[in-house]
């Protein structure tokens, strides 16, 4: 494959957008993303004409591939014809809100905002209102968007920020617990039960597994939050309207969340998030409440009807039953192959879900396994090796380099710009014998000396040793004090060139 017209955008990107991207998980793709020219079907076709299977659908919010059917095409030409926007109400607003309530159990009212994390945001916001409590309850690995009190690492009570830039008295009130781990749960309520604004979890496990729900883990919760008078909020930004069908997979799994969150689907493929649930906890947002919330381009009339379109075509064409049913044959086909291959393997998902994870030490007996995905059945000889929560999950990474692509998170300092292709670029040299590094010498400091406006800066402790075409730079070009960036940023250019062109001869 050609991919110089991607490079050449990702090097165009590189000097306006931090990372080269406007939202981190895009510049995943190494040694650099590829750049999208259009979608057709279940492809899309890149900047060079390349032609990939799509796999992963916008990341959630794509539940026809790229060609929408008919009426939902339609009713967004429509939408665009009669106006951008209005920051007025409009008619489909509420023909929406109507069609999630009539499907949803536990939705009377929904508040529609602009993205999943803004959702979240606004669902912590209203648990804190309505119960005058702080804390909220998160799960290990769990994901909530870029909002404050969700983005923390470590556990119990001993968390911290998981992003430079939040302060510490901000996750002073986060409390994070392992997923599934029910003894967990009522821990935290015996000690903390009257101080507990509200639990906000997955219904699966979905941004880090996938990881499904033991049996009574849910009620489990929902006990907890009922006795102690704290809210119970499901995040079906993912799963809402793709585990469960309409009724999403508080149908499915029987719960009744006080709140969700929704983002993804029910925007038809366009920007949105809604919160919602009984119309006396919703009702408590302005102008009918005290709690504050607001956006210009919430209820946006295109995302309306991109979004009511979408499922109400799905609902009239059995189109979750024709998702569901692929789903469980692409499960059921990859369980066969890591039965062959690699028995410890678990095939994790549901419904339009999948995943492998790669659990270790699980039997190689596969014979009374879960035949399309991990159900966390405790009759299953596999139950207790298949992963439960986020620890078990990443205990099956086989790529350790993964910590060293991400930027340090607190303490020293490392700027914005993406680690991720000069540091990989940086491994594979050392590995190939390009540069010497010290053995003492961990490779994630590479990351330290990373710039803002340039991709990758030597570092001193590396000498370079051959590097075929390439002039070495001199000393002032290898140290933390740039003194020559033009000629520095060149040099680089040519670098990343130099090792995409031999990417495959350098990973053999």
């Amino acid at each position: 494959m050609n991919h110089d017209e991607s490079r050449d955008l990702y090097d165009r990107a590189l000097s306006v957008m931090p990372g080269g991207v406007n939202s981190a998980v895009r510049a995943a793709v190494e040694p650099y993303p590829f750049f999208v020219e259009r979608g057709d079907g279940g492809y899309v076709i890149d900047a060079d004409g390349n032609r990939y299977i799509d796999w992963v659908m916008g990341l959630g919010p794509l539940l026809y591939g790229h060609d929408l059917p008919q009426p939902v095409g339609s009713a967004v030409q429509s939408r665009v014809s009669e106006g951008p926007m209005f920051g007025a109400p409009t008619e489909i607003e509420v023909e929406h809100a109507e069609f999630v309530a009539r499907h949803v159990p536990s939705v009377e009212m929904i508040r529609f905002v602009n993205s999943g994390t803004e959702a979240t945001v606004s669902a912590c916001r209203l648990a804190r209102a309505a119960t005058g409590r702080d804390k909220i309850v998160v799960m290990q690995g769990g994901y909530h968007g870029a909002q404050e009190t969700t983005l923390v690492e470590g556990e119990y009570e001993h968390v911290e920020p998981s992003s430079p830039g939040i302060p510490d008295s901000f996750v002073e009130h986060t409390i994070a617990v392992p997923f599934n781990d029910a003894d967990a749960a009522k821990r935290v309520f015996a000690d903390h039960g009257d101080d507990v604004a509200g639990v906000l979890v997955e219904p699966i496990l979905a941004n880090v597994g996938i990881v499904a729900p033991v049996e009574g883990y849910h009620e489990t919760l929902e006990d907890l939050c009922d006795e102690h008078g704290s809210l119970l909020v499901f995040d079906e930004v993912i799963t809402g309207f793709r585990v469960g069908g309409l009724q999403c997979a508080q149908g499915e799994f029987g719960i009744d969340p006080d709140v969700t969150t929704f983002g993804k689907l029910i925007g038809g493929g366009f920007p949105v998030g809604a919160i919602g649930g009984s119309a006396e906890l919703i009702e408590q947002f302005t102008p009918s409440g005290d709690v504050f919330q607001a956006g210009t381009f919430s209820g946006h009339p295109v995302t309306m009807a991109a979004g009511l379109e979408s499922l109400k075509y799905a609902a009239e064409h059995d189109v979750h039953e024709h998702v569901h049913d692929l789903g469980e044959r692409l499960r059921s086909g990859l369980a066969d192959i890591v039965a062959d291959q690699a028995p410890e393997y678990t095939v994790a998902g549901t419904d339009g879900m999948f995943k492998v994870l790669f659990s270790r030490g699980a039997p190689e007996t596969v014979e009374d396994r879960c035949e399309a995905g991990c159900r966390q059945r405790e009759s299953c000889s596999r139950y207790g090796h298949c992963p439960k929560n986020a620890a078990d999950v990443k205990a099956g990474r086989t790529r350790v380099a993964v910590r060293h692509l991400r930027p340090h998170r607190r303490g020293r300092r490392r700027d914005a710009g993406s680690v991720q292709e000069s540091t990989v670029a940086l491994i594979m040299a050392v590995e190939k014998g390009y540069f010497s590094v010290p053995r003492e010498t961990e490779l994630g400091e590479i990351a330290d000396v990373v710039g803002r406006k340039t991709r990758l800066i030597l570092p001193s402790f590396c000498t370079v040793r051959r590097f075929p075409g390439w002039p070495t730079p001199d000393s002032s070009s290898t140290t933390r004090g740039v003194k020559q960036p033009d000629t520095l940023i060149r040099s680089i250019v040519t670098f990343y060139r130099y090792f995409a062109d031999r990417s495959d001869e350098i990973r053999k």
